[in-house]
């Protein structure tokens, strides 16, 4: 049964209460409130004896509800935060994660060591959300960026981000380098599938039942694109080049294997997150 609330403080916490109950985060709670209020988390924190009118609380409720059933708090209320931006985000496309942000890092760091200028081009395959390719773009505006996506719903997505933030890409349709096949690029970004189908069950609800399969799940056990991205991305790099790419914690050593035998002379890394987890693949390519 719904409760009822009359002050902010008290639809917080029982709306803090049920969440635990019900085996979600309670952080939510905060994070629902200040959408429906439309407040900063300071504001919200001033305002905690103001008084909630049924109506908020109702609308409030039935997100907590949502949320309750499932419903990553990301797509409720339509934007998560990626690398101090804020992107946009729907059932069509990944929940930018906290370890992408680390591919960006690592990235900028290794373009200062690899090149001599920053005047390069650079594809982010499998956009999503355009996550890395609009961060790349603002973080390194002399780059010229081109992101594309198998789902033209994913690149709706990013396409109405990137005017936002008003980061200039360019947008194509297509599964994989057959949307970049026609140039030669410096540095391949990509963050693609690579869960394998028979992990569904470990994956939690929010994940499995809300988040895009297309953008989770990959053939064999998981690698089938790192094979194909190896196999076809030597006819596309120039020299020098930087690949990077976002893994599974235990795909280190095959994806590692599937780029040296590609690449013969490259560096190949793999490089760990801030968890200690292998979580990236880096082929540094220089002649």
């Amino acid at each position: 049964m719904k409760p009822m609330c009359k002050y902010v403080y008290e639809a917080l916490a029982r709306a803090s209460s049920f969440l635990i109950e019900n085996g979600r985060e309670e952080p939510v709670a905060r994070m629902l409130l200040q959408h429906v209020l439309n407040k900063t988390r300071v504001q919200l924190l001033m305002d905690m004896r103001e008084e909630i009118s049924a109506e908020q609380f109702d609308q409030y409720w039935s997100l907590i509800e949502q949320h309750k059933d499932g419903k990553p708090v990301q797509y409720i209320i339509g934007f998560e935060e990626f690398y101090g931006r804020t992107f946009s985000v729907n059932e069509h496309v990944l929940i930018p994660r906290p370890e992408t942000e680390e591919l960006i890092v690592e990235t900028t760091s290794r373009m200062k060591r690899l090149f001599s200028n920053n005047d390069l081009t650079l594809a982010d395959i499998g956009t999503g959300s355009g996550a890395i390719a609009i961060t790349m773009k603002a973080e390194v505006p002399t780059l010229k960026v081109t992101a594309t996506d198998l789902s033209t719903q994913a690149l709706e997505v990013a396409q109405a981000n990137a005017a936002e933030l008003g980061a200039d890409i360019t947008f194509k349709h297509g599964d994989l380098t057959a949307p970049i096949s026609s140039e030669k690029w410096d540095i391949v970004l990509s963050n693609p599938p690579y869960i394998a189908h028979d992990e569904a069950p470990t994956l939690s609800d929010t994940v499995l039942n809300y988040e895009p399969h297309s953008a989770l799940f990959a053939d064999e056990q998981g690698l089938q694109l790192y094979k194909r991205l190896a196999e076809e991305l030597p006819a596309l790099m120039n020299r020098p080049a930087l690949i990077g790419l976002e893994i599974g914690y235990s795909q280190g050593p095959a994806v590692q294997s599937f780029f040296q035998k590609s690449f013969p002379s490259a560096q190949v890394y793999i490089v760990k997150d801030i968890n200690g987890k292998e979580r990236m693949i880096f082929c540094e390519i220089r002649v």
